[in-house]
């Protein structure tokens, strides 16, 4: 409050409510003191956080979670397949949601397909951000007589041997 306006005006613009009492300014001023608990220690949030969650935070921000937990999963294939598992198979590639694993022969690929939701489970549930919907199972590769986009249907080589 000024002190060069009349009691009247004082009183006239405090209830009107264009200037505050003596009593409400001295309450603004003790709430000021207390409102200010950032600065205060032994406080909520004033505990530094671990460097995973800071990391955490980061790979969120900037995207990065799908492509490390694909990057976890191929990591960690043994413990998702099982080691016996794992050292007849690895995942070669990941488009469109389907995940393709490569076995030693079309015997492990065969089996490996009976399994196949049970994979598919502990995929989803260890990796859930890595995307897998479906996995294929696929043998060894072997060499192919079809050649590019246009090649043409029918016998192979065998039918210019005589």
């Amino acid at each position: 409050m000024t002190d060069d306006i009349p009691e009247t005006i004082s009183t006239y613009l405090r209830l009107r409510g264009l200037e505050p009492s003596r009593r409400a300014q001295w309450r603004n001023k003790k709430k000021r003191r207390t409102d200010d608990d950032d600065n205060q220690p032994f406080m909520k949030g004033r505990d530094p956080g671990s460097i995973g969650d800071a990391l955490d935070g980061l790979t969120r921000a900037h995207g990065w979670a799908p492509q490390l937990a694909r990057e976890d999963l191929v990591r960690q294939w043994e413990d998702v397949a099982g080691a016996e598992t794992a050292q007849h198979s690895s995942p070669v590639s990941l488009n469109d949601g389907t995940l393709t694993i490569q076995c030693d022969s079309t015997a492990w690929a065969k089996n490996l397909s009976y399994m196949r939701a049970q994979i598919l489970t502990q995929i989803v549930t260890r990796h859930p951000e890595a995307g897998v919907s479906s996995v294929r199972f696929v043998g060894p590769d072997v060499p192919t007589w079809k050649w590019g986009p246009r090649s043409i249907p029918g016998r192979g080589p065998r039918d210019t041997y005589g």
